[in-house]
């Protein structure tokens, strides 16, 4: 008589449900990854889309201007106009614009707004400004709080 080989039906089940369970406490850990690190190539885009800034400055003395069509704010002429920006339009998951330019043309302010129905939705937007200053929208209550004057708060 010989032995029977290969797996019960109970051992296949039991390495079904292993797999299960590891999947479901896997799969929300790797969404929370993915939008930080999407938040993360936002940041890095304003970052480029402030440089852009400064370099339409040293060459007009003058923020004003820098937007399509020659306008103040609105979507960047000097940058790409969604993050991230390596790659198409059609998979952006941010959009990024001049939201405001002072009278003088001497400061600005640059935003980054998640795309809805982009895993990026509600997750806040993100906020640079020529002074320097950073922050990130968390609670996407429309304003920024004083402890959301930071990106990795």
């Amino acid at each position: 008589m010989t032995k029977p080989s290969g797996f019960t039906l109970i051992e296949v089940m039991i390495a079904v449900v292993i797999v299960g369970i590891i999947a479901a406490i896997g799969y929300p850990s790797y969404q929370s990854m993915l939008v930080s690190t999407n938040r993360s190539t936002a940041q890095a885009d304003l970052m480029g889309f402030a440089s852009a800034m400064e370099r339409h400055y040293a060459t007009t003395f003058s923020y004003a201007g820098a937007a399509s069509g020659g306008s103040d704010t609105g979507a960047p002429a000097v940058f790409a106009a969604h993050s991230p920006s390596t790659e198409p339009a059609g998979k952006k998951k941010y959009t990024l614009t001049i939201h405001a330019v002072s009278a003088d043309g001497s400061s600005y302010e640059l935003r980054a707004v998640p795309v809805s129905g982009s895993p990026q939705a509600g997750d806040g937007t993100l906020y640079y400004f020529s002074d320097g200053r950073k922050a990130w929208d968390q609670n996407s209550d429309g304003s920024i709080g004083g402890s959301e004057y930071c990106w990795s708060c």
